[in-house]
């Protein structure tokens, strides 16, 4: 037997994209040691660091060898530990391919659009901004049902890439729905996708990784509180 891997993850406790790390070290049952970062405050020398360029986590260090952005990290640990726990990235080249589309369109268009509806001021901006939102939902549950086969998940029986990029974001779409008020994901307009969710948060390598809602919820409250009363 060979010495244990030095494994080690930045991040913050309500960070989606730091979730994606943490569900994937999991699903490939990987032991690390994990360090949580103030990003508002003082970031640790070892941040800084492992991430000059844009200083943000995760960071996975595997080996003293810095590993950078969460979908990369994914890839990353799927990879390294393709001998351990079910594959993440489908096998064959179109899945693959369909996987990392979608997940970018999450990462690139859809998401984005979301946080865009949170801090605008205007009303016809954040009217306009939620339609998009719903429009690209709609698109992910055709996604869904054409990728998952009638399957639990994107990813099959099991969670993969494109559960992971998308799944991260249901606990932040809980709360503003908690917080709001607002029906985000309507089970009437995006059945299959609101199904996969449910199963998704309750699935055991998620639910003891995501943060919980309610704790999502204050932080977001007070996080608009200060951001109010420094404006």
């Amino acid at each position: 037997m060979g010495e244990r891997e030095e494994v080690k993850l930045l991040g913050t406790w309500y960070s989606p994209v730091v979730a994606r790390a943490k569900i994937a070290l999991r699903l490939k049952s990987v032991d690390y040691d994990y360090f949580e970062e103030d990003l508002f405050g003082s970031k640790s020398e070892l941040l800084l660091k492992s991430n000059p360029v844009h200083k943000k986590v995760p960071v996975l260090i595997h080996n003293n060898k810095p590993i950078l952005e969460s979908l990369n990290i994914v890839e990353y640990i799927d990879e390294t530990w393709n001998a351990s726990g079910p594959s993440i990235l489908p096998s064959h080249p179109h899945d693959r391919s369909q996987a990392r589309f979608w997940s970018a369109f999450v990462d690139d268009k859809w998401f984005p659009t979301l946080i865009a509806t949170t801090i605008t001021k205007s009303e016809n901006a954040k009217a306009k901004g939620m339609e998009e939102v719903g429009e690209g939902l709609l698109l992910l549950e055709d996604a869904f049902i054409s990728i998952s086969k009638g399957e639990r998940f994107f990813g099959g029986e099991v969670i993969g890439f494109m559960d992971i990029c998308l799944g991260s974001f249901l606990v932040i779409l809980k709360a503003r729905e908690k917080l709001k008020g607002e029906n985000i994901l309507d089970k009437s307009k995006t059945p299959s996708l609101c199904k996969w969710a449910n199963q998704f948060l309750a699935d055991h390598t998620v639910k003891n990784v995501v943060p919980e809602i309610d704790r999502v919820v204050k932080f977001m409250r007070e996080f608009e509180a200060e951001t109010q009363t420094r404006a």
